[in-house]
Formats: C-alpha cells, structure tokens, sequence
C-alpha cells in the first residue's frame, strides 16, 4: 500500500486487527496476537508499507483519517494505491503485477442554519448582563432545549459568544460529529472553543490571519448559512454560506479576511454568497438579516431590516393620534424622529443585498418579511459614518425551533403594549413562531450588538449526506 508525499499530508492510514476475519485461523491468531489494535499503515513518514497477506479467505479493515480539511491549496481528494508485485529474486526489485487506486474526499465542515433543530445554547455570564440571561434562561427552558453558560472566569469580560465561534460538524457513513470554527477575532473568549469545546467527539477548527487584516468583519455574526434552496434549477440540499464584505467596487473599506473565506469556498458544499455589510459600524450580515422556520413554501421566510416599514409603523401611530408616544420608556420622543438622507441610504444598502438574496436563493418576495427597524448615524475616529440600529434590533434575534428570542425594542406603547412588539408578534406568529422579548438594552444594545450577538447555537446535523452532492 503506497501514498504520495503530498496526499501523505492530509491523511493518516491505519488497519484494525480486531476486524481481521481470517479462515486459516492459525495465521491470522498469530498476526492479531503480536500486533497493536489499529497499527499506523501510511503516514507522512511512512509512504508505503507491506500489507501482510493472512491467506484463505481473509479480510482487512483499514481506517482513512482526514488531518486537515480542504482549503486554497487542498482540494480535500487524496488517493491510495494498493500494488501486487512479485519477488524476482534477492537483490533485484520486485516486479508490480497489479497496481489499484482508491480517491477519497476528506469530509467538508458543514454549517447549521436557524432551521435545523437546536441541541444547545451557549450565552456568556458578565457583572452587568443579569437581565439578559435571564431572559435567555426562560427561553431556552421553555423551548427544552440545555444552556451552557460560560462564567466570567472563563470569558473574562467578553460576552460576544456569536462572534467569536461558529458551530458546524463533519460527517462521513461511519460516524459525525459537531466542528466548531474559532474566529480570528481572538477576543478575550478566544481559548473559549479549544479548551471548552474539543474533545474525543467534538472537533475544533481554525484559520491564522494577520493581526493588521483582522477587522469587525471577521467576527462570525458575519458568518450565516440559509436553509436548503432550489436555485434556477440547481439544488442547494445543505444551504448557502453568507458573508458580509465591502462593497464590491469600494477602493477601501473591511473584508472578511482571506484565509477565512478561501477556507469557506473549499468546503464546496454551501456555496458562498458576499453581502454588503460594510455601511454598518460593526459591519455584520445578522444586523439586517436572518431566517426563520415556516410551515408552507420553501420551509422558512427570509427576515430583513427595513427603515420604511418602520416609519410606516411610526407614521400610521402619528396619524392615529399617537405622536407623542415616547421610545425607551420615556426617553426620546418618536415625533421627533425625522426621515433623512440617511435613511435612503440605509435603504439603498437593504435593497442591494435584497436583490442579491433574491437571486442567489431563488426567493420571492413572498419569501421575504420585512421588519420595523431603524439605524442612525455613527462617526468613526476617522470621520467614517456608518450606521447602527437606533433601538434595539429585533432582526438579530435567536431562533430556537418556534420560538423566538427577539431584542426587547421598547418602542412606544399604544393602549399599554408595545407597537414594535405588537407588529413582530403579528408579523411571525402568521408562521406558528412564538415571540419571547429579552432585555438586552443597556448590557448589549448599548454596546452595539443584540441576542444573536450574544448566543450561539449547536444545532442538529441535516439529514443529507454531503457525498450524494455533485462536485
């Protein structure tokens, strides 16, 4: 059995003596007796190796282990080479009389979208975030589902459980098991996913970059996967990838860095689409997206933030007598918010992505709901403006079978409710999804993310098999 130097980097090859099913027992007892229950066969060090013939009618089992996964300059298939040869006589090379191949393609790392079903949730606890988990505490007991909470001992400050780590799994006929991608961000959660996290059944996986090429951008609540789609024709069974980048013609601006997306592309299986996530200030696609479950058409709806439906909600509140109802529980007055060049703009944003998600999953738009939501502008140190949701952003929300955890919006209250509240809950409950609304307002909104920002979500495999996928 021989391997290349080159294949010889990406795979290991072991055989089972435990397996062995041989009919001249004699033999094969003395082969099982003197060798280690799975022998290493091929490795870097070992290109070739004799396969010892136990006679009769025997079997061998051998075990092909995948060490890392496709990537730029890997594009996951490796062969193996089994050879006949025959001993001329001592000395001289012994003569091939059959030489077979075997191609194998290591198992891609696959990501979970908000439809698959939940197994575990993971928040982070902070001095000043009780609110929140225990608004996320409720919900995840009432959905059934286990809650991991890492202490402030482990997270040391950074609550950002979205951003720092991605869960996905591989999978193979044998077995599968849950992957998690750790983020170059590296923030103070980053020995979070090794330490935490891998272990005999759960693999770990990550991509180095540059310190100087490390942005927002790279933080995986920039990270999504949509749910299956049929797309002109071509089938999507594991979904697509999404990423938020700059925009496709900008001279400067963030990007999701390279190794990052050049580890995304070659898994093959969810084809990548680039948003324009750039005009935000964090500069991440869960800002003005995601997907819910749904019981009729393609199985989900696509949410997205919209400026317009917003001030269509404010302006039918304004002209039912309600202009002088107050956000935040009594803070601004919503009279006072004026549509301005800015919200064009925002508008202009949503609708390019729009346009693109439309076309790269097939959708409709009655496959899309459009969300109450509105964005402000923010200047950065280098007199950049970009915009961040100017009450807390019910589109960065948690999705736990069907129920919601959705960011408390405190918007103004008409007749003692809620009118965002009212409108989100008579936006999904048309879908049987349930809305919980959480306080994250001073120990997450006010530090520019949302629920989804701080959660994360190991979720079920899908029930396709990846190899049926034509690559």
């Amino acid at each position: 059995m021989h391997i290349s130097q080159g294949d010889a980097e990406s795979v290991r090859v072991f055989r089972s003596r435990s397996s062995d099913k041989a009919t001249n027992s004699l033999q094969g007892k003395l082969y099982n007796y003197f060798v280690k229950d799975y022998p290493l066969v091929l490795s870097s060090e070992v290109l070739s190796q004799e396969v010892p013939y136990i006679g009769g009618r025997a079997e061998m089992n051998f075990y092909v282990e995948g060490l890392r996964f496709p990537d730029k300059d890997f594009d996951g298939l490796i062969s193996i080479n089994l050879s006949l040869l025959e001993p001329i006589s001592e000395g001289l090379p012994e003569t091939p009389i059959f030489t077979d191949k075997v191609v194998f393609r290591v198992a891609p790392w696959i990501m979970t979208p908000n439809t698959l079903n939940p197994v575990e949730v993971f928040v982070c606890s902070t001095s000043d975030n009780y609110q929140f988990l225990k608004g996320m505490k409720n919900l995840v007991t009432k959905s059934g589902y286990k809650l991991k909470i890492c202490h402030e001992y482990v997270n040391r400050g950074d609550r950002w459980m979205q951003d720092e780590l991605e869960f996905g799994y591989i999978d193979s006929p044998h077995q599968r098991f849950p992957v998690v991608l750790d983020s170059p961000r590296d923030g103070k959660l980053l020995d979070f996913p090794y330490n935490e996290l891998l272990g005999p059944d759960f693999g770990y996986v990550t991509r180095v970059a540059e310190r100087k090429d490390v942005s927002s951008l790279d933080s995986f609540g920039n990270l999504e996967v949509s749910p299956p789609v049929t797309v002109n024709g071509k089938n999507y069974p594991l979904g697509r990838i999404l990423i938020g980048v700059a925009f496709p013609t900008a001279t400067k601006g963030r990007n999701m860095t390279k190794v990052v997306q050049d580890f995304l592309w070659a898994q093959k299986v969810q084809e990548p689409i680039a948003l324009f996530s750039d005009w935000l200030l964090v500069g991440h696609i869960d800002e003005f997206m995601t997907f819910v479950p749904a019981p009729d058409r393609k199985g989900f709806r696509l949410l997205l933030a919209s400026p317009d439906a917003g001030y269509k909600l404010f302006r039918g509140l304004q002209k039912d007598g309600h202009g002088q109802a107050k956000l935040f529980e009594g803070r601004p007055v919503f009279n006072n918010i004026i549509r301005g060049k800015s919200t064009v703009i925002y508008k202009s944003c949503i609708d390019w992505n729009r346009d693109v998600l439309k076309r790269e999953l097939g959708l409709d738009e009655d496959d899309i709901i459009d969300l109450p939501i509105l964005f402000k502008l923010e200047v950065e140190e280098d007199k950049t403006y970009r915009a961040v949701a100017f009450y807390p952003d019910m589109v960065n929300m948690i999705v736990l079978g069907k129920n919601l955890g959705i960011p408390k919006p405190f918007g103004p209250k008409v007749n003692g409710r809620c009118a965002l509240e009212a409108e989100m809950c008579c936006l999904m409950e048309g879908l049987g999804l349930s809305c919980t609304f959480i306080d994250d307002f001073a120990s997450y909104h006010k530090l520019l993310g949302e629920v989804h920002c701080g959660s994360n979500v190991l979720r079920e495999p899908f029930a396709f098999k990846w190899w049926n996928l034509e690559m």
